[in-house]
C-alpha cells in the first residue's frame, strides 16, 4: 500500500480552515482517503483509517441507485455571495452554515433569505449549527431562521449535547437532525433512545465506512442523510457509495462539497449535475497527485499520524 500525502485551498474559509489535507491509500484494488481535521486525536481517527482501507479493498456494497440527490453547501458569507454559491448549484436543497463564530443571527438571516431567493419556492433549506447554541439561543433563532426560510427542512445539530437537542426537539416545530452527536459519541444511539432526533446524519469517515454505517442506519430507525467531512472526490465516492446502497434515502446528501476545493485528485470531479451525483468511482488523476502534492513538513507529520493511528487498528 502507497501513502500519497496531499493538500488543497479552500475556495473560502470553512469549518475555521483554508487548507484542506489529507493522505490517499493506494493498493491493487482501488483507493481509499483518509483525512480526518488535523485537532482531531489520534484515538478518534481509527474510524478514518478503517473507513479507507475498506474503500481501497473495493470492499462496497452493491448501490440500489445510479445516482444520489445532493444538497448545495453555503458556508457562512454574505448574502450576495449565498446567494450566488446557490444559484450556480444546479440543486433544490441547499444547506446553510449558520452561527459561525463572530456573527450574529442577523447575519444568518440576511443569508436565509438570499438562498431562499436563490432556491425559488420550491427548493428546501436546512441549516447547520453544529453544536453552538445553547438551548436558550436555539429555541427563538430557529423561529425566526424558519421564517427567513420560508419554512425550514431540518435543522442539524442545533446544540452540543444530545440532551439540549432533546429538550430542543420538544420546544419546535422544525425537525432536528443529529450530526456531532453522531459521529463523535461513544453510543451513536443515545440519539434514538432518548428521541432527540428526527434525521440522522452519518458521515462514512468518522463512522468507519461504508459497511459500519450500513448498519447504524438500519438500527438506529430515522431517516438518513449522508453528508461529507470535506474530502476530495475520492473520499466523496465513498459517502456516494453509502447513500446508493440504503434502501431508503428520503433526503438530498451533503455530498456536493467538492466544490469547495479549489483543486482535485481526480481526472473528473464528482461535482452536481441536475441536483445528484452519479454512483461512480472517480479515477485518481497522478498529475493532479504530483500538483497537489503537500509541502514536506505536512508530509512528514502525516506519515507520522498514519504510523501511530495503523498501530492502533484492532
Amino acid at each position: 500500500m502507497t501513502a500519497h500525502v496531499w493538500s488543497v485551498p479552500m475556495t473560502t474559509r470553512f469549518r475555521g480552515i483554508t487548507v484542506r489535507e489529507g493522505v490517499l491509500l493506494e493498493t491493487g484494488d482501488g483507493w481509499g482517503e483518509w483525512s480526518p481535521f488535523v485537532e482531531y486525536a489520534d484515538r478518534e481517527v481509527v474510524p478514518w483509517l478503517r473507513c479507507a482501507l475498506e474503500a481501497a479493498a473495493g470492499d462496497l456494497p452493491a448501490p440500489v441507485r445510479d445516482r444520489v440527490p445532493v444538497n448545495v453547501t453555503v458556508p457562512a458569507v454574505g448574502p450576495e455571495q449565498a446567494h450566488a454559491i446557490v444559484a450556480r448549484s444546479d440543486c433544490a436543497t441547499a444547506k446553510v452554515k449558520v452561527a459561525d463564530p463572530g456573527q450574529g443571527l442577523a447575519e444568518d438571516l440576511a443569508r436565509v433569505e438570499a438562498v431562499r431567493d436563490a432556491l425559488g419556492p420550491d427548493g428546501k433549506v436546512r441549516i447547520d449549527v453544529n453544536g453552538l447554541w445553547t438551548v436558550d439561543d436555539a429555541v427563538p433563532a430557529i423561529g425566526q431562521l424558519d421564517k427567513a426560510a420560508g419554512g425550514l427542512e431540518y435543522v442539524e445539530q442545533p446544540c452540543a449535547t444530545v440532551e439540549e437537542l432533546a429538550v430542543v426537539r420538544r420546544k419546535v416545530d422544525v425537525p432536528i437532525a443529529a450530526d456531532e452527536s453522531i459521529r463523535r459519541a461513544e453510543d451513536p444511539y443515545r440519539v434514538r433512545d432518548l428521541e432527540a432526533a428526527d434525521v440522522a446524519v452519518l458521515k462514512v469517515q468518522p463512522l468507519g465506512g461504508v459497511r459500519r454505517c450500513l448498519r447504524i442506519a438500519e438500527d438506529i430507525g430515522l431517516p438518513v442523510v449522508v453528508s461529507s467531512a470535506l474530502e476530495s472526490s475520492v473520499g466523496i465516492a465513498a459517502g456516494v457509495a453509502l447513500a446508493a446502497a440504503l434502501p431508503q434515502l428520503p433526503h438530498a446528501c451533503g455530498l456536493a462539497t467538492v466544490a469547495l476545493l479549489e483543486g482535485d485528485l481526480v481526472a473528473e470531479p464528482l461535482l452536481p449535475v441536475d441536483g445528484f451525483l452519479p454512483v461512480v468511482m472517480p479515477s485518481v488523476s497522478h498529475g493532479a497527485l504530483l500538483a497537489s502534492q503537500a509541502a514536506p513538513d505536512r508530509v512528514a507529520w502525516w506519515e507520522d499520524r498514519l504510523r501511530r493511528v495503523s498501530g492502533l487498528l484492532g
